[in-house]
Order: C-alpha cells, then structure tokens, then sequence
C-alpha cells in the first residue's frame, strides 16, 4: 500500500481510518483481521497468511513497489509470492540480500534503531585505503544527519588498483555504506549486501528469490525481538539474569488456623510449629 513514511503522511494528514473514527496518533495498534482500516474511505483488503522472502536484488532495479520514472522495481520480481512490502532499502545501484514481508510487525522491529539488527556488506573501493581511513570507520564518522555508530572493517583483499573490505553496520540510513567511505576519501564502487541480522545470501542468483524457512524465521523473529510463534507485535520477555534462578511463587495467605494464635504467638499458614523454648538453667553453685 505506501512505504512507512508515505503511511505515516498517510495518518497525520487523517486520511486512516479504524472502524470508522479518523486515527492521526503514530503507533496506533489496529488488528486487521478484526479492525476494518480504510484509506480515503476504501478499506484496505488483509495480506492474509504471514510470508516473508529473500530477494537478491540486482544492480539497476529499486527497492519500491512502484517507481514514477518506470524503472523496475523489485515487485515485479517477487511478483508470484504475493503483496510484500520491502524491509528497507538498498539504493540503485547496489544489491544483495534484500527481505521482503507482509508481517508489519517484523518489519518495523527489524528497522527500529533500538535493535540495533546488524547488516553486512561486501564493499569495493579505489585504491588502498589507509589505516587512519579504516580507524575512523571503526569510531564512527561524522556525516550530515549525524555521527555514525561504530562499524566493523576487515579487509577481505587488496587488488593493484582495487580493496575489497566487509563492512557490518547497525543502522538504516540512506546510503549510509557510500556515504561513510565517502567521508574518508574512498568512494564505493561496488556494494553487496550479503547479510541481514542472522539471515544470509548465500549462492542465491541475482534477481532470485525463496522462502525463508522455518527456522531462519525463528531466529529473524528473535532478533526482532519478538516471541517465536506469537502474535504480531508481541515482544520477547526480558532475558534472565545470568545465574540467577527463576522467581518462585509465594504461597497466598489462607485462613488463619484455629483460634488464630498458638501459645500467644500468632501462626502463619504453613509454617512449622516452633520447639518450645527451653527453661534456663539455674545457675551452678
């Protein structure tokens, strides 16, 4: 239906309704299984059963369901698998593993700055770049909507003219990868992005798309945050302490015995009696 951003236009500008009442808050929970949703009046039909694929997306193709310049778009590859909807984006002129769904929830942990999902990529750049160039990286650099989070850099091989270098980011920025290697003086020639949280590319061919399986699913909905098998939007109860032992429960106070209290001294329900109290000794002569 509309990128996150174009949806969130969507709802301030009122045009959302849910069961009937216009919805301008952002993050207004609605089921649509059960909530009728509507946009300018028109409900908007259910994605149906959860799905999400992998996506290669080649050079030369956008990350959008739709593009007003007519260029193609990564719909129109996953085309049989149904209504999916991106899980950000690579620009133009990369590509790489790319995640495509209909569960909204998945998406919108897997992009939220506070999961910190990390994302890998294969990276070419000119020339050699420079120890201090590859230290900054690792620091974090200093762009024009702010500095970046520390990246992880290995240098995978180094060419006569050419470096090939792993760059892993936690971030979503727009064209964050280029842009960083742009601030310390290596434009990007070539970017792939081989992982995306615990999901990998693999031998998938470009333009080729699957399934993720069952467990990779489990594991993406971990590292989203969520529980495996839950509804959508149900977040992962917070991990225990390590070495720590789960919290027993306490026994609910029941009726007070018999005559509430036993040689004076009041009784709680299943404690065990007390001994006696011994009578002092006299003392020696």
């Amino acid at each position: 239906m509309a990128s996150r951003r174009h949806a969130e236009a969507l709802i301030l500008a009122g045009r959302v309704t849910v069961n009937g009442a216009v919805v301008r808050a952002l993050g207004t929970r609605a089921d649509p299984e059960r909530d009728t949703i509507a946009l300018d009046g028109d409900r908007i039909p259910t994605t149906g059963a959860p799905r999400t694929v992998v996506l290669h997306k080649p050079r030369g193709v956008v990350s959008t369901l739709a593009d007003p310049e007519g260029r193609p778009t990564v719909a129109a590859l996953v085309a049989g698998a149904g209504r999916l909807y991106p899980v950000g984006r690579l620009d133009l002129n990369s590509s790489g593993l790319l995640l495509l769904t209909n569960d909204g929830a998945l998406a919108a942990r897997l992009l939220h700055p506070g999961r910190a999902v990390p994302r890998v990529y294969r990276v070419k750049v000119g020339g050699k770049p420079a120890d201090d160039a590859i230290t900054r990286l690792r620091r974090g650099v200093r762009l024009e909507d702010g500095k970046t989070a520390p990246a992880r850099v290995r240098v995978l091989e180094r060419l006569p003219t050419k470096t090939w270098l792993e760059v892993t980011v936690v971030e979503g920025r727009t064209r964050l990868v280029r842009r960083m290697w742009e601030a310390v003086g290596y434009p990007v020639d070539k970017l792939v992005r081989v992982r995306l949280g615990p999901l990998v590319l693999g031998a998938l061919p470009p333009g080729a798309w699957r399934d993720v399986t069952p467990r990779e699913l489990a594991v993406l909905r971990a590292a989203a945050g969520l529980r495996p098998g839950a509804g959508a939007g149900a977040p992962a109860p917070p991990p225990r302490g390590r070495g720590t032992r789960p919290r027993r429960p306490r026994p609910r106070p029941g009726p007070p015995p018999p005559g509430g209290a036993r040689d004076g001294v009041c009784v709680r329900p299943g404690a065990r009696p007390r001994r006696p109290r011994r009578a002092p000794r006299p003392p020696r002569p």
